[in-house]
């Protein structure tokens, strides 16, 4: 794939992974462990002979005893696996799975979120009747569409285990994901450009849809951060904003902390990139959504929003 990014519009990819067709998931694997240890045994069955064994993980000719340890393994042959498309009942039993994990981990309504003007009654900040912040698992987030933090490749993250919001995102929806990824990458030939978004269903994940975005790599010093960066982290803001506008199901949509894991980007700085670029947006399109959710994840996140926001 060349490094050049020619960018592929929405019209390119749309129905090439059926964007339109609602996922129909089938009912969850039983709650009780043998049932789900059955499932995963049978998975692992069929993933041993094609899957070379992530590194720090057991042989696969010594399966695990322990369900939790059988799932780890499970998880990390999914990570590591190259998109290549899998047959429909292991698909099927993988979305079994991944539908009793998605209720495990409990379901948050984004509507019932309160507003920015109701969590912060002095907050001057022109857009808080259509936003909400929120510190939670955005995999368990009940809202049209999420976003995810994806590198220019848009695969996914390829290191087992590895705690960034792409590989929380990929794992909890599971492998159809990466397939429709790879379709979008192979038809535009390219990287993806850094500002720039996608967008695919979300499979098992309460969501809706995925906004996918690439954002810009920094140093994590704040006075390093060149105009160009600032630039490209608010182009990932408004290009998921409007490609969001062209998929009439989504409503709401929540965003992660663009770029301030891995990518390094200043955390107040990217926060206030965010609230900037979303607040402008929806003072030019002010009947185009619902809900807007600022979702963190860390304390420090969220003490860097609540500080703007109240100072705002």
């Amino acid at each position: 794939m060349q490094s050049r990014s020619i960018p592929l519009d929405l019209d390119g990819y749309r129905c090439l992974v059926h964007l339109d067709e609602h996922f129909k998931a089938p009912d969850p694997v039983p709650e009780k462990e043998s049932d789900r240890t059955a499932l995963v045994d049978e998975l692992l069955a069929h993933f041993g002979p094609e899957a070379a064994v992530p590194p720090g993980v057991k042989e696969l000719t010594a399966i695990p005893s322990l369900y939790e340890e059988k799932r780890r393994l499970l998880q990390a042959l999914l990570t590591v696996r190259e998109p290549h498309p899998l047959p429909s009942r292991v698909h099927r039993q993988l979305d079994r799975l991944l539908q009793r994990e998605t209720l495990e981990r409990g379901l948050i309504q984004a509507s019932n979120l309160p507003r920015i003007t109701e969590a912060f009654p002095g907050s001057s900040y022109e857009a808080g009747n259509q936003c909400a912040l929120w510190r939670g698992d955005i995999t368990t987030l009940l809202v049209d569409a999420i976003v995810n933090a994806a590198n220019s490749r848009m695969l996914g993250c390829f290191q087992p285990f590895h705690a960034c919001i792409d590989n929380a995102i990929h794992s909890a929806a599971g492998p159809r994901l990466r397939e429709d990824c790879h379709v979008i990458m192979q038809r535009q030939g390219c990287a993806e450009g850094t500002g720039r978004a996608k967008v695919t269903r979300a499979y098992n994940l309460p969501a809706t849809y995925i906004l996918h975005t690439v954002g810009p790599l920094c140093s994590s010093n704040e006075n390093a951060v060149s105009p160009e960066q600032e630039r490209q982290l608010s182009d990932c803001y408004t290009s998921c904003l409007n490609l969001a506008c062209r998929v009439s199901a989504i409503r709401s949509i929540a965003f992660c902390c663009i770029s301030t894991g891995v990518f390094g980007f200043p955390q107040e700085c990217a926060a206030r990139i965010a609230l900037q670029a979303v607040e402008r947006w929806l003072s030019d399109h002010p009947d185009s959504l619902d809900l807007v959710v600022f979702n963190v994840y860390g304390a420090d996140d969220f003490n860097i929003y609540e500080r703007l926001l109240k100072t705002a």
